[in-house]
Formats: C-alpha cells, structure tokens, sequence
C-alpha cells in the first residue's frame, strides 16, 4: 500500500494539485461519482493526461484512511517522470548510442522495479511507460527498484507504439522479446536499441510486434512456457550491455 504521504485525499487537495501542474500518478475515482465539481478535475486530469480509475468504496478507504474522501484520490509518483527528448540527452551527454527500455504492459509493481534496477546497473539511459495498463512509479516500485528509480529516467507517454516509432524515426532499433522470435544473442544490440518487454501474461501487444524492427527469444529447456518479465530483461539487456562493451562471449585463450 501507498505511503500517506504520498496520497492526495478529497476533491480539493486533487484539484489544487492538478491547478498548480504537479505530478500526479494516478486518480482514483469512485465507480459512478461525477457529480459536482469532480466534473472539472476530470477535465484538468484529461488534459494533463492523468490516468484515472473507477474503484469502490473499499478502494478509496484503503487509500484514504480515516479522512473523508469525497470520492477522490490519487497518488503520487515516488520519483517525477522526464520527457523522451531528455532521454535521448542522457544518451548524448555520455556520447553513447541510444539504450532504451519500453515496458509493454508491466502492470507489476515489483516487476518494474526489479526491471528498473537491472536497467540502471546496465547502463540503460531510460524507460518508457504507456500512461494506461501499467505500473506507475509508485512506492512498491520505488522499494523493489533498491534506489535505482533515482537514477534512471522514467517518461512516461500516451501512446507507447507512437512513440516506439518516433525512436525509430530517430535510429533507433526495436527489439520486442518474444517466444516466436529469432535467437537472443544472435543479433547485433551495438547501436540505438530499445528493448521492449511486455507482461508475463500476454506478452508484447500485437500492435508493438508489428512494429518491432526484430523479435527476440530466449531458449527455454525447462517445462515452464516463459520466464519472469524482470527475468527475460535482465538477461536480454545484460547481452545488449556485454556487445555495447565489445566484451566476448568467450575470454581469449
């Protein structure tokens, strides 16, 4: 659960914040509760493009507490996001090629943690984030991440396959890790890359493998279908990393 501190509770302390453009993760609020003034806090979350969640009663009192809720409540990102354009300046400031992950659908919060943290000991410049049907940067991924959303960069965009292919537009290549893909270490990962990773369940979306400029896998020997989506990006970004580093499959003899 979302520390209090980083809850907004009641209508005006969402409105306030909403006014004065702070980062909102997302707005929770009560199934059919549109009434009154919630109309324009809706408006002002649309145009900000603020996720927003129908839930019950159960739901707001978990987040709320003992304070009156008033039908609404949101939390708070526990690290702000940054544009994609500053994550290709990262990329620039160390005079390297573009090193980017998309998350696909990671509605997990330790998942994207975890996939934050392997992310930053790589060297990733960033990930990307769709503003629906995934975690945000909460404080269980904050947690699960060991320090590490403090220093990567996390955007966070409206459409994930629009953006997949402005990266493109830009020189950058897109690998999506996928089961019916070509062999993971067979491919070259030593220019612009962003690596897509989708949910455990369904995987990358249709639309994103359309997109992808290759499709990747894993060998799997064992009698499980998939591994764990922080798993797979871990070993796939550990391979982008060792081609980067010119460092050999095998040492010299």
């Amino acid at each position: 659960m979302e520390n209090k501190a980083d809850i907004l509770i009641g209508r005006n302390a969402v409105w306030e914040a909403l006014r004065a453009g702070r980062q909102i993760g997302t707005i929770y609020l009560l199934r059919g509760g549109r009434s009154g003034n919630i109309s324009r806090i809706l408006i002002l979350a649309k145009e900000q493009g603020v996720p927003i969640k129908e839930v019950g009663e159960e739901k707001l009192r978990q987040l709320a507490g003992d304070t009156p809720h008033q039908g609404v409540a949101a939390t708070l990102p526990a690290a702000d996001y940054v544009t994609v354009e500053e994550l290709f300046q990262k990329a620039e400031a160390r005079k390297e090629a573009p090193f980017f992950l998309l998350a696909d659908g990671i509605e997990d919060p330790h998942n994207l943690g975890a996939i934050i943290r392997t992310a930053e000991a790589a060297g990733a410049h960033g990930l990307i984030l769709p503003r629906r049907r995934s975690a945000a940067l909460t404080p269980a991924v904050s947690k699960t991440s060991a320090g590490a959303i403090n220093h990567l960069p996390v955007a966070r965009v409206g459409n994930l396959v629009q953006t997949a292919k402005e990266l493109q537009s830009r020189g950058v290549w897109l690998y999506g890790a996928d089961m019916e893909g070509d062999d993971w270490c067979g491919l070259d990962y030593r220019g612009g890359v962003a690596l897509v990773i989708g949910s455990e369940g369904k995987g990358i979306s249709r639309l994103m493998k359309e997109t992808c400029d290759y499709l990747v896998r894993l060998p799997m020997r064992g009698k499980v279908g998939s591994l764990n989506a922080s798993v797979a990006a871990g070993v796939l970004m550990y391979e982008i990393t060792r081609q980067r580093m010119g460092l050999p499959a095998f040492p010299a003899n």
